[in-house]
């Protein structure tokens, strides 16, 4: 390289503003003055939308103060009461929250980490704690009332288990687990703040999902709970997509830049085609499971995650509801366009929210809505050899109609082919 190119290089790259430079090219000055102005302000905008989205919506702290509250007046109970507000060895950590009615936490349990979730009403705020809490405890905490007899509290959570599951035959079984895990004295019986804090659990829908499905393999497993706050493990990838824009930057992110940047970060292939098998597992689990089936109502990659050994895991199943309950809904209440109420917990029925996801997409099975998301996850960078028929059998998948009940053969045959391509490929390697 010349020496007089290499010191013209020199001088634009670490003295941009240096007299010489200024001398021989004014028009620099004013342009990197710009640049660095231009700067400073979109930076400024990003930290204070950061701070008034932080503000507006992570209140954990509230949260905390509610339940402990709560807790230290005997009204509720739980597993994880002592370590939250007595030990503190359960520690809040980076917010997670999307919407300021459930608030979502990383943090610490014992050295272990967690994800603790807990819901606020849109009325509580930081300088109403008492009225907020109030209304906390009348919502939430009113049921079983004194006098309620362990008989008669099986029979509620029988009653609400066949509403919100549909007539199953093993409810009797789940209503012993919905037992057993109140007793968390086991000592046999039930107080009435171990019976509280469960109902008040149960009007969540992740909640009533978890204790259903947690014994399969892609469901978070459910570590305790205080009240309505309930701790689960922590997922390593709470999203299919390494990349998350936030919503007041998305404006100003091109789709395509954000897309290209997730397939760049993204796992390598085999390790996609894991990710996918397990998924693929996970719609086989809630097709036709011991307590019904499920509807996935929103299949969106920040739903779906993945642990270090890339396994899937269900990062948040609020989204997924009794098949049994959205048509049975669907066939007896007309849902307000504007409402917006969150399944089981403000509604006792399934959500407005969920209704309106599942209504025009309610025979479409769950396999076509993860298909859709496949094709963006799993076709850039497959290998050659499989892209072909990888594409027709996903392209196939998508456009699966009808009820899943009424097409078994068709929608098992179909999963079942995508499971044994992928397989193929990665068997009898360091990634199966």
């Amino acid at each position: 390289m010349p020496r007089a190119f290499r010191r013209l290089v020199h001088l634009v790259l670490f003295c941009p503003l240096s007299k010489g430079v200024q001398t021989r090219l004014p028009v620099i000055k004013v342009k990197y003055l710009l640049l660095a102005w231009l700067g400073v302000l979109i930076t400024s905008w990003v930290l204070y939308m950061q701070y008034a989205s932080y503000s507006e919506l992570c209140r954990g702290h509230v949260c905390q103060m509610v339940i402990c509250d709560h807790y230290k007046r005997g009204i509720i109970s739980g597993s994880s009461c002592k370590a939250l507000c007595d030990q503190k060895s359960l520690t809040m950590q980076r917010c997670m929250t999307t919407t300021s009615t459930h608030q979502i936490y990383s943090g610490l349990w014992k050295e272990r980490p967690v994800i603790i979730k807990c819901g606020l009403e849109d009325t509580v705020s930081a300088d109403g704690i008492p009225e907020s809490g109030l209304r906390h405890e009348l919502s939430l905490f009113d049921k079983p009332t004194r006098g309620t007899s362990m008989d008669e509290f099986k029979d509620m959570l029988h009653t609400f288990l066949k509403t919100n599951l549909g007539e199953q035959s093993s409810l009797n079984t789940l209503v012993e687990r919905v037992i057993t895990l109140a007793d968390i004295n086991q000592d046999g019986k039930v107080s009435l703040a171990e019976a509280k804090s469960i109902w008040a659990l149960l009007q969540i829908n992740e909640f009533l999902l978890m204790v259903a499905l947690q014994e399969k393999e892609h469901t978070p497993k459910l570590l305790g709970f205080c009240g309505d706050l309930y701790v689960t493990e922590r997922v390593g990838h709470s999203s299919l997509y390494r990349l998350e824009v936030p919503h007041y930057l998305q404006a100003l992110v091109p789709e395509a830049l954000s897309s290209g940047l997730n397939h760049w970060l993204a796992p390598t292939w085999p390790r996609r085609a894991r990710i996918t098998i397990g998924l693929l597992e996970f719609v086989e689990e809630v097709f036709h499971g011991s307590y019904g089936s499920f509807l996935i109502c929103d299949a969106s990659p920040h739903h779906i995650g993945y642990n270090v050994k890339y396994d899937c895991k269900m990062a948040n199943l609020r989204s997924v509801a009794s098949e049994a309950v959205v048509r049975g809904y669907l066939k007896g209440r007309h849902c307000e366009t504007n409402a917006d109420c969150t399944y089981g917990r403000d509604c006792t029925a399934t959500c407005d929210r969920l209704v309106k996801q599942c209504n025009t997409e309610v025979v479409q099975p769950n396999l076509a809505k993860v298909c859709v998301l496949l094709q963006d996850f799993l076709l850039f960078g497959a290998p050659s050899d499989v892209h072909g028929d990888l594409e027709k059998q996903l392209r196939t998948c998508v456009t699966l109609n009808g009820l899943a009940s009424q097409m078994e053969v068709h929608h098992s045959l179909v999963l079942n082919n995508l499971k044994t391509l992928l397989w193929k490929k990665i068997s009898n390697t360091q990634y199966s």
